[in-house]
Protein backbone atom coordinates (compact mmCIF):
# COMPACT_ATOMS: atom_id res chain seq x y z
CA UNK A 1 0.00 0.00 0.00
CA UNK A 2 1.40 3.37 -0.86
CA UNK A 3 1.30 6.34 1.29
CA UNK A 4 -0.77 8.48 -1.16
CA UNK A 5 -3.55 5.71 -0.45
CA UNK A 6 -3.27 5.63 3.14
CA UNK A 7 -5.49 8.39 5.99
CA UNK A 8 -4.86 11.91 5.43
CA UNK A 9 -3.96 12.68 8.90
CA UNK A 10 -1.81 9.53 8.82
CA UNK A 11 -0.13 11.06 5.88
CA UNK A 12 0.39 14.42 7.14
CA UNK A 13 2.19 13.06 10.53
CA UNK A 14 4.41 10.74 7.97
CA UNK A 15 5.60 14.39 6.48
CA UNK A 16 6.23 16.23 9.83
CA UNK A 17 8.56 13.44 11.03
CA UNK A 18 10.57 13.43 7.51
CA UNK A 19 10.89 16.80 8.11
CA UNK A 20 12.00 17.07 11.58
CA UNK A 21 14.53 14.14 10.72
CA UNK A 22 16.00 16.05 7.72
CA UNK A 23 16.52 19.52 10.18
CA UNK A 24 20.12 20.75 10.12
CA UNK A 25 22.41 22.69 12.90
CA UNK A 26 22.12 26.52 12.57
CA UNK A 27 24.94 28.14 10.85
CA UNK A 28 25.46 30.36 14.44
CA UNK A 29 25.54 26.71 16.68
CA UNK A 30 28.38 25.45 18.32
CA UNK A 31 29.60 22.03 19.97
CA UNK A 32 29.57 22.15 23.61
CA UNK A 33 33.26 20.89 24.95
CA UNK A 34 34.62 21.06 28.29
CA UNK A 35 36.40 24.28 29.55
CA UNK A 36 40.54 23.20 30.69
CA UNK A 37 40.77 22.63 34.61
CA UNK A 38 42.51 25.01 36.45
CA UNK A 39 45.38 23.79 38.18
CA UNK A 40 48.12 25.20 40.61
CA UNK A 41 51.84 24.50 39.33
CA UNK A 42 54.75 25.46 40.70
CA UNK A 43 58.07 25.64 38.40
CA UNK A 44 60.71 23.58 39.57
CA UNK A 45 64.28 25.28 40.00
CA UNK A 46 67.57 24.53 41.71
CA UNK A 47 68.12 25.60 45.31
CA UNK A 48 69.68 25.64 48.74
CA UNK A 49 67.26 23.52 51.00
CA UNK A 50 67.31 22.78 54.59
CA UNK A 51 67.61 18.90 55.12
CA UNK A 52 67.16 16.80 58.33
CA UNK A 53 68.37 13.60 58.93
CA UNK A 54 67.14 11.19 61.10
CA UNK A 55 68.54 8.16 63.10
CA UNK A 56 67.89 5.60 65.44
CA UNK A 57 68.81 5.96 68.65
CA UNK A 58 69.01 4.81 72.36
CA UNK A 59 68.81 7.13 76.02
CA UNK A 60 71.93 6.09 78.17
CA UNK A 61 72.28 7.88 81.27
CA UNK A 62 74.93 10.33 82.48
CA UNK A 63 76.33 8.42 84.68
CA UNK A 64 75.73 5.04 86.21
CA UNK A 65 77.05 4.11 89.84
CA UNK A 66 77.58 0.06 90.27
CA UNK A 67 76.66 -0.06 94.49
CA UNK A 68 79.09 -2.60 95.79
CA UNK A 69 79.84 -3.20 99.52
CA UNK A 70 83.69 -3.05 101.00
CA UNK A 71 82.93 -5.14 103.29
CA UNK A 72 81.22 -9.04 103.64
CA UNK A 73 78.16 -9.51 105.73
CA UNK A 74 74.38 -10.18 106.25
CA UNK A 75 72.07 -7.64 105.22
CA UNK A 76 69.65 -6.40 107.68
CA UNK A 77 68.12 -3.71 106.59
CA UNK A 78 66.81 -2.08 102.82
CA UNK A 79 65.57 0.96 103.57
CA UNK A 80 65.48 2.39 99.94
CA UNK A 81 62.56 1.73 97.25
CA UNK A 82 63.16 0.08 93.34
CA UNK A 83 63.06 2.45 91.43
CA UNK A 84 62.75 5.60 93.33
CA UNK A 85 65.07 8.48 92.91
CA UNK A 86 67.65 8.77 96.32
CA UNK A 87 69.97 11.33 96.89
CA UNK A 88 73.48 11.08 97.53
CA UNK A 89 74.50 10.07 100.96
CA UNK A 90 71.19 7.72 101.74
CA UNK A 91 71.35 4.65 102.87
CA UNK A 92 70.87 1.42 100.50
CA UNK A 93 72.04 -1.05 102.82
CA UNK A 94 73.03 -1.99 106.28
CA UNK A 95 74.90 -4.89 107.15
CA UNK A 96 75.32 -7.07 110.55
CA UNK A 97 78.10 -4.96 112.74
CA UNK A 98 78.41 -7.50 115.47
CA UNK A 99 82.11 -8.87 113.86
CA UNK A 100 82.99 -5.58 113.07
CA UNK A 101 81.93 -3.71 116.49
CA UNK A 102 83.84 -5.54 118.17
CA UNK A 103 87.24 -5.85 116.05
CA UNK A 104 86.93 -1.67 116.35
CA UNK A 105 86.82 -1.99 120.06
CA UNK A 106 90.21 -4.65 120.28
CA UNK A 107 91.75 -2.08 118.15
CA UNK A 108 90.87 0.84 120.04
CA UNK A 109 92.14 -0.61 123.29
CA UNK A 110 95.11 -1.42 121.46
CA UNK A 111 95.72 2.15 120.50
CA UNK A 112 95.35 3.42 123.71
CA UNK A 113 97.17 1.11 125.57
CA UNK A 114 99.90 2.39 123.18
CA UNK A 115 99.46 5.40 123.79
CA UNK A 116 99.62 5.57 127.30
CA UNK A 117 102.63 3.74 127.55
CA UNK A 118 104.65 6.31 125.23
CA UNK A 119 103.70 9.16 127.67
CA UNK A 120 104.92 7.31 130.20
CA UNK A 121 108.47 6.46 128.66
CA UNK A 122 109.29 9.67 126.94
CA UNK A 123 109.71 11.77 130.10
CA UNK A 124 111.95 9.35 131.21
CA UNK A 125 114.18 9.42 128.23
CA UNK A 126 115.99 13.10 129.19
CA UNK A 127 116.86 11.03 132.16
CA UNK A 128 118.06 8.34 130.33
CA UNK A 129 116.37 6.04 132.46
CA UNK A 130 115.01 4.35 129.54
CA UNK A 131 116.50 3.14 126.64
CA UNK A 132 116.35 5.28 123.38
CA UNK A 133 115.21 1.94 121.42
CA UNK A 134 112.28 1.47 124.11
CA UNK A 135 111.16 5.16 122.74
CA UNK A 136 111.12 3.66 119.35
CA UNK A 137 109.36 1.11 119.88
CA UNK A 138 106.27 2.47 121.58
CA UNK A 139 106.03 5.02 119.15
CA UNK A 140 105.45 2.64 116.51
CA UNK A 141 103.69 0.71 118.36
CA UNK A 142 101.18 3.86 118.57
CA UNK A 143 101.12 4.41 114.95
CA UNK A 144 100.67 0.43 113.99
CA UNK A 145 97.53 0.84 116.43
CA UNK A 146 96.56 4.01 115.08
CA UNK A 147 96.46 2.34 111.55
CA UNK A 148 94.66 -0.74 112.94
CA UNK A 149 91.65 1.48 114.79
CA UNK A 150 91.67 3.80 111.01
CA UNK A 151 90.92 0.45 108.89
CA UNK A 152 88.51 -1.23 111.75
CA UNK A 153 86.59 2.24 112.06
CA UNK A 154 86.44 2.13 108.17
CA UNK A 155 85.27 -1.46 108.20
CA UNK A 156 82.48 -0.79 111.10
CA UNK A 157 81.33 2.55 108.45
CA UNK A 158 81.40 0.50 105.64
CA UNK A 159 78.47 -1.92 106.99
CA UNK A 160 76.00 1.01 106.04
CA UNK A 161 76.06 1.70 102.18
CA UNK A 162 74.98 4.83 100.99
CA UNK A 163 74.50 6.07 97.73
CA UNK A 164 77.45 7.91 96.52
CA UNK A 165 75.35 10.00 93.71
CA UNK A 166 71.91 11.14 93.42
CA UNK A 167 69.73 9.73 90.56
CA UNK A 168 67.12 6.69 89.82
CA UNK A 169 68.05 3.46 91.85
CA UNK A 170 67.72 0.32 90.28
CA UNK A 171 65.76 -3.05 91.18
CA UNK A 172 68.04 -4.36 94.26
CA UNK A 173 69.86 -8.01 93.19
CA UNK A 174 70.27 -8.91 97.19
CA UNK A 175 67.60 -8.42 99.66
CA UNK A 176 67.11 -9.17 103.51
CA UNK A 177 69.33 -12.34 105.05
CA UNK A 178 71.44 -12.75 102.03
CA UNK A 179 75.18 -12.58 102.53
CA UNK A 180 77.28 -9.92 100.94
CA UNK A 181 80.75 -11.83 100.15
CA UNK A 182 82.34 -8.59 99.43
CA UNK A 183 82.50 -6.14 96.06
CA UNK A 184 82.30 -8.59 93.63
CA UNK A 185 79.00 -8.58 94.89
CA UNK A 186 76.50 -6.03 92.61
CA UNK A 187 73.42 -4.88 95.05
CA UNK A 188 72.13 -2.35 92.93
CA UNK A 189 72.94 0.88 90.23
CA UNK A 190 72.23 4.45 90.41
CA UNK A 191 71.47 6.36 86.84
CA UNK A 192 71.78 9.92 87.22
CA UNK A 193 69.34 11.28 84.64
CA UNK A 194 70.20 15.38 84.33
CA UNK A 195 71.31 15.31 81.93
CA UNK A 196 71.56 12.12 79.67
CA UNK A 197 73.19 10.82 76.83
CA UNK A 198 71.39 9.75 73.48
CA UNK A 199 73.71 7.52 71.04
CA UNK A 200 73.08 7.15 67.27
CA UNK A 201 75.27 5.73 64.86
CA UNK A 202 75.29 7.06 61.21
CA UNK A 203 76.29 4.18 58.38
CA UNK A 204 79.45 4.97 56.64
CA UNK A 205 77.66 5.92 53.59
CA UNK A 206 76.25 8.93 55.29
CA UNK A 207 79.85 9.65 56.87
CA UNK A 208 81.30 9.97 53.18
CA UNK A 209 78.37 12.37 52.13
CA UNK A 210 79.17 14.38 54.46
CA UNK A 211 83.10 14.66 54.46
CA UNK A 212 82.06 15.66 50.64
CA UNK A 213 79.87 18.37 51.64
CA UNK A 214 82.09 21.20 53.21
CA UNK A 215 79.13 22.82 55.24
CA UNK A 216 78.42 19.64 56.74
CA UNK A 217 81.90 18.90 57.27
CA UNK A 218 82.52 22.41 59.25
CA UNK A 219 79.27 21.83 61.18
CA UNK A 220 80.75 18.73 62.73
CA UNK A 221 83.91 19.67 63.48
CA UNK A 222 85.16 19.26 66.50
CA UNK A 223 84.62 22.06 68.53
CA UNK A 224 82.56 23.89 66.76
CA UNK A 225 78.77 24.67 67.03
CA UNK A 226 77.52 21.00 65.89
CA UNK A 227 74.57 20.92 64.59
CA UNK A 228 71.03 21.43 66.51
CA UNK A 229 69.91 17.66 68.08
CA UNK A 230 66.23 17.15 68.31
CA UNK A 231 64.56 14.02 70.07
CA UNK A 232 61.53 12.48 68.45
CA UNK A 233 59.53 10.56 71.71
CA UNK A 234 58.06 6.68 70.42
CA UNK A 235 54.89 8.43 70.69
CA UNK A 236 55.50 10.58 68.26
CA UNK A 237 55.97 13.80 69.65
CA UNK A 238 59.48 16.15 69.51
CA UNK A 239 60.97 17.09 72.70
CA UNK A 240 60.59 20.29 73.47
CA UNK A 241 64.24 21.23 74.20
CA UNK A 242 67.58 20.30 71.72
CA UNK A 243 70.95 18.85 72.46
CA UNK A 244 74.45 19.74 71.42
CA UNK A 245 76.76 16.78 69.92
CA UNK A 246 79.56 16.23 72.62
CA UNK A 247 81.56 12.78 71.32
CA UNK A 248 82.16 11.50 68.27
CA UNK A 249 83.87 7.59 68.18
CA UNK A 250 87.20 7.69 66.58
CA UNK A 251 86.84 5.21 64.54
CA UNK A 252 84.19 2.92 62.89
CA UNK A 253 82.16 -0.36 64.71
CA UNK A 254 83.73 -3.19 62.24
CA UNK A 255 80.93 -5.21 62.93
CA UNK A 256 78.25 -2.74 61.91
CA UNK A 257 80.40 -0.20 59.83
CA UNK A 258 78.60 2.96 61.57
CA UNK A 259 79.91 5.60 63.77
CA UNK A 260 79.28 6.31 67.13
CA UNK A 261 77.55 9.62 67.94
CA UNK A 262 76.68 10.74 71.37
CA UNK A 263 74.23 13.90 72.17
CA UNK A 264 73.80 15.38 75.02
CA UNK A 265 70.45 16.82 76.80
CA UNK A 266 68.77 18.70 79.71
CA UNK A 267 66.36 15.68 81.52
CA UNK A 268 64.79 17.99 84.52
CA UNK A 269 61.60 16.22 84.13
CA UNK A 270 63.08 12.58 83.26
CA UNK A 271 61.16 12.38 80.19
CA UNK A 272 64.26 10.73 78.35
CA UNK A 273 64.84 7.34 80.93
CA UNK A 274 67.80 5.08 80.48
CA UNK A 275 67.43 2.03 77.52
CA UNK A 276 64.70 4.28 75.73
CA UNK A 277 64.81 3.87 71.95
CA UNK A 278 63.82 7.43 70.35
CA UNK A 279 64.29 9.02 66.94
CA UNK A 280 67.70 11.74 66.75
CA UNK A 281 66.97 14.30 64.52
CA UNK A 282 69.37 16.58 63.15
CA UNK A 283 68.83 19.97 61.89
CA UNK A 284 71.31 22.50 59.78
CA UNK A 285 72.45 20.95 57.44
CA UNK A 286 71.49 21.89 53.61
CA UNK A 287 71.40 20.82 50.27
CA UNK A 288 72.73 22.80 47.65
CA UNK A 289 71.05 22.74 43.87
CA UNK A 290 68.45 20.71 45.48
CA UNK A 291 64.99 20.32 43.54
CA UNK A 292 61.95 20.22 46.00
CA UNK A 293 58.20 20.33 45.43
CA UNK A 294 55.84 20.36 48.28
CA UNK A 295 54.95 17.28 49.54
CA UNK A 296 51.08 17.34 48.69
CA UNK A 297 52.60 17.05 45.17
CA UNK A 298 53.66 13.68 45.58
CA UNK A 299 51.54 10.96 44.52
CA UNK A 300 51.53 7.22 45.46
CA UNK A 301 50.11 4.37 43.50
CA UNK A 302 50.76 0.55 42.49
CA UNK A 303 53.65 0.92 44.37
CA UNK A 304 55.56 3.96 42.94
CA UNK A 305 55.86 7.66 43.39
CA UNK A 306 54.74 10.17 40.58
CA UNK A 307 53.62 13.73 39.83
CA UNK A 308 51.69 14.99 37.23
CA UNK A 309 53.37 17.86 35.40
CA UNK A 310 51.74 20.22 32.65
CA UNK A 311 53.56 18.99 29.23
CA UNK A 312 53.45 21.12 25.41
CA UNK A 313 50.42 22.46 24.87
CA UNK A 314 49.00 22.29 28.79
CA UNK A 315 48.69 18.14 28.74
CA UNK A 316 48.90 16.46 32.00
CA UNK A 317 52.01 14.07 31.90
CA UNK A 318 52.82 11.77 34.74
CA UNK A 319 56.22 11.25 35.28
CA UNK A 320 58.12 8.75 38.20
CA UNK A 321 60.27 10.25 40.97
CA UNK A 322 62.41 9.13 43.58
CA UNK A 323 61.69 11.51 46.49
CA UNK A 324 64.11 11.76 49.24
CA UNK A 325 63.53 13.28 52.98
CA UNK A 326 61.37 16.11 53.45
CA UNK A 327 62.00 19.11 54.60
CA UNK A 328 59.45 21.26 56.41
CA UNK A 329 56.63 20.89 53.71
CA UNK A 330 58.85 20.40 51.02
CA UNK A 331 59.85 17.16 49.20
CA UNK A 332 63.28 16.83 48.03
CA UNK A 333 63.33 15.04 44.71
CA UNK A 334 66.57 13.00 44.37
CA UNK A 335 65.53 11.69 40.42
CA UNK A 336 62.90 12.65 38.38
CA UNK A 337 62.54 16.15 38.03
CA UNK A 338 64.66 18.58 35.70
CA UNK A 339 64.61 22.21 36.49
CA UNK A 340 61.94 23.98 34.68
CA UNK A 341 59.09 21.34 34.87
CA UNK A 342 56.31 22.18 35.91
CA UNK A 343 54.56 20.22 38.85
CA UNK A 344 50.91 20.37 39.95
CA UNK A 345 50.33 20.99 43.21
CA UNK A 346 46.74 21.96 43.92
CA UNK A 347 43.98 19.97 41.71
CA UNK A 348 45.67 17.08 40.97
CA UNK A 349 42.35 14.99 42.28
CA UNK A 350 41.03 16.88 38.35
CA UNK A 351 43.18 15.60 36.61
CA UNK A 352 44.65 12.98 34.08
CA UNK A 353 47.14 12.24 31.69
CA UNK A 354 46.69 13.39 28.58
CA UNK A 355 44.02 16.39 29.59
CA UNK A 356 44.39 19.59 28.65
CA UNK A 357 44.14 22.48 32.21
CA UNK A 358 44.76 25.35 32.42
CA UNK A 359 47.63 25.97 34.90
CA UNK A 360 48.36 29.33 37.50
CA UNK A 361 51.15 29.57 40.25
CA UNK A 362 49.93 27.27 43.40
CA UNK A 363 49.09 28.96 46.68
CA UNK A 364 52.12 28.96 49.18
Amino acid sequence: MSILNTHPAAAAALFVIAAGCGKSTPPGAQAFTMPPTPVGVVTVAPARVAEAYEFAGQVQPFRRVEVRSRVDGIIVDRPFTEGSVVQKGQVLYRLDTVRYEAAYRTTLARYNNAKRTLARLEPLLPQHAVAQQDVDNARSELELSQAQLDEAKKDLDDTVIRAEIAGLVGRARLDLGARVTGPADLLTTIDELDPVYVTFHPSSQQLLAWQQDPHARQLLQPGGSGPAIRVVLPDGTVLPRTGHLNFMAPSLDSASGTQEFRALFQNPDHRLLPGQFVRVRLEGFARPSALAVPQRAVQQGLGRQFVYLVGAGDTVVARDVKPGPWSGNLWLIDSGLVAGDRVIVDGVQKVAPGRVVKPTPAAP
